[in-house]
């Protein structure tokens, strides 16, 4: 453990870190501005919005911080360690900044499935029987995610091996099973609306909502599938799950942030997308991005 293959995957992820981060502050800062720009006063969904996101990219900050300090502490400020950059890792993974870092990863993770689980809500016209088995998923995951803090920043805890890793095991499948579960539900739903919607509205009004671009959002596909690689790779306890962590982690924050910018651009789905009554080409043109934001987003939940 921590070879050559790990320690170029860290640093490779650590890479993709920095560039994803930029992203993230992209996405973050389009999203504000739109809220902003706005003439009405902000709704109750409106504040939610723009505090999650607020809140996401802080703890997304101090996970991308924490994995940049252990790096730089491991190949350049302690290159002359004893037993060289594999026994430092061994010596300092449990550090306390690390165990800050993957702290504010598991929240941000919370946080995101009970997003990704409201959408899901949302997508299926306020069925509360659908999110029943993610909400399930998502206490395992709360539970387990404790577990793993304590497991992997107690003293010889190491977050890739041993007690820790068999409790990350448990953990990050909970959270991947749910993700698993919500995106195919919000995919599946998406693409039947699809379908039936378009010969009511058009293709021209309808293509918002039910393009590709649309349904990898709303469902926070990418999210998913770099979880369920991670996973995978965690499980065979390959040297570059590191790697995949990364990117997991990153989506973790990115994923949402696009879904909030459509709905701040009010081009997402909310409950009134999926009504039963036949929709018009006039009930889509009165939630146009350009007007306030309207009743039909404030009717969302």
């Amino acid at each position: 453990m921590f070879g050559a293959l790990f320690q170029n995957s860290f640093y490779v992820g650590n890479t993709f870190n920095g560039i994803l981060y930029g992203v993230q502050l992209v996405l973050y800062f389009n999203t504000m501005r739109v809220y902003f720009e706005r003439s009405s006063k902000y709704g109750p969904r409106d504040m939610f919005y723009m505090i999650f996101s607020t809140v996401s990219l802080f703890l997304n900050t101090i996970f991308v911080a924490t994995q940049s300090i252990l790096g730089q502490e491991t190949w350049i400020i302690n290159v002359s360690y004893p037993g060289g950059a594999a026994a430092y890792l061994v010596a300092h993974v449990s550090a306390w900044y690390q165990t800050m870092g993957s702290t504010a990863s598991i929240l941000l993770q919370l946080m995101t499935d009970g997003l990704l689980i409201y959408r899901c809500f949302i997508v299926w016209s306020g069925s509360r029987r659908v999110i029943i088995i993610p909400s399930v998923f998502w206490a395992v995951s709360f539970v387990f995610g404790i577990l793993e803090l304590v497991t992997s920043g107690s003293p010889n805890g190491e977050f890739f091996v041993g007690l820790a890793a068999h409790v990350g095991v448990v953990y990050f499948s909970a959270t991947i099973v749910l993700n698993v579960i919500t995106t195919c539900l919000i995919c599946g739903r998406i693409m039947f609306y699809a379908r039936r919607m378009q010969d009511q509205l058009g293709a021209e009004i309808s293509k918002a909502y039910f393009t590709a671009v649309a349904i990898v959002i709303e469902s926070a596909l990418p999210y998913t599938l770099f979880g369920i690689a991670f996973l995978v790779s965690f499980g065979l306890q390959s040297d570059i799950s590191i790697l995949f962590l990364s990117l997991y982690s990153m989506f973790t924050c990115i994923s949402p942030q696009m879904l909030i910018l459509r709905v701040a651009r009010q081009r997402a789905w909310d409950i009134e997308t999926t009504q039963s009554k036949p929709m018009t080409t006039l009930d889509f043109a009165t939630r146009s991005a350009a007007e306030p934001r309207s009743s039909a987003f404030e009717n969302d939940n």
